[in-house]
């Protein structure tokens, strides 16, 4: 078998692994309010946001393009392949750790940390492309603060409007919010999709470039179909000690303010794909989470998990690139 078609074969089944991880290292952003609140079961709630997760992953591509072609020039980085596998193995490692002890960090992070990491493992630091790494970073620290405003907004007008229009008794309103957050989950879980699975489309993309398999960052039919399916897939799965964490040791979530969260998280996470930028949909998600219930019950928000979580995103970047780095040089280092 030629060499390049067999890293590319390695790239593409990491790349799915990748993914499927993903899938259900992130399952709990699109349902854990829908679960709380009981607005669906959790058998339900799943293959729902798997089904959606699959649709939104086939529709764009804008953001795969830009995480193929804006940290690194897969046309003229050397040794592109051999990054793309460590910046894989690194994503899978860390992805995996924070599952196990329940944390919601962001795939996001990882992937775009272990990607710079190994650049510069593989390249030297002249191949990274700053100024796209920077523009991603800034989308990174931006879109939670972002979501946190906006939710807080969006759940102060809904309860003004509830007490303009009389103060609906607390069971009507619980029962017409639950409805609502039937479509707000679709929605997110639509838009989680379109964002999240794009990134293992770029990476793909990038590992097609650098084996000679592709001469542009167009996206592939089967490339989407694939990375679709696999988030799908692992969504169906249930990533449930992190459903755990934003469902119950954030805040206290009712359903006008899970419908908030995830109306909140879709607009956000939806504007952010149509712009063709990446973000992170925990980070967005968990931040709505915070930003609505902090109009309910500002005290009983769980400080020290937020803290929690705020640490690890912050962390996830530098040590995913220190991981990354450190797996090219064990693997690759004597190219």
């Amino acid at each position: 078998m030629d060499h390049n078609l067999l890293v590319l074969i390695i790239i593409v089944a990491l790349s799915l692994l990748f993914d499927f991880i993903n899938g259900f290292h992130d399952t709990a952003n699109a349902i854990a309010t829908s679960l709380s609140t009981k607005a669906l079961t959790p058998r339900v709630a799943i293959l729902y946001a798997a089904s959606l997760n699959f649709v939104g992953a086939i529709i764009f591509s804008g953001v795969a393009k830009t995480i193929g072609g804006s940290i690194a020039d897969p046309f003229t980085v050397e040794n592109g392949h051999y990054i793309i596998i460590a910046t894989l193995i690194s994503a899978i490692l860390w992805n995996l750790l924070t599952w196990y002890f329940g944390i919601p960090s962001s795939s996001s992070h990882t992937l775009i940390g272990s990607l710079a990491g190994a650049v510069i493992a593989g390249a030297g630091f002249g191949a990274v492309n700053f100024e796209g790494f920077k523009k991603i970073i800034m989308i990174l620290l931006l879109s939670p603060i972002i979501a946190f405003v906006a939710g807080y907004i969006i759940m102060t007008l809904l309860k003004y409007i509830i007490i303009w229009t009389g103060n609906a008794s607390r069971t009507r309103m619980n029962r017409v919010f639950r409805t609502f957050q039937i479509i707000s989950a679709g929605l997110l879980s639509f838009s989680h999709g379109g964002n999240d699975a794009q990134k293992a489309m770029g990476i793909i993309v990038f590992g097609l470039v650098s084996t000679g398999y592709a001469t542009d960052l167009e996206v592939p039919l089967w490339v989407k179909i694939g990375a679709g399916l696999a988030i799908g897939l692992g969504t169906s799965i249930g990533g449930w000690r992190i459903i755990k964490t934003v469902s119950n040791k954030l805040i206290k979530i009712e359903p006008i303010n899970g419908f908030a969260s995830d109306l909140t998280s879709f607009a956000v996470i939806q504007t952010s794909t149509l712009l063709n930028m990446p973000l992170s949909t925990t980070q967005v998600i968990t931040s709505s989470i915070i930003g609505t219930g902090s109009v309910i019950r500002f005290h009983e928000v769980k400080w020290a998990t937020v803290i929690k979580m705020i640490m690890t995103w912050l962390i996830t970047i530098p040590i995913s690139m220190i991981f990354a780095f450190i797996i090219y040089k064990i693997m690759f280092g004597w190219l």
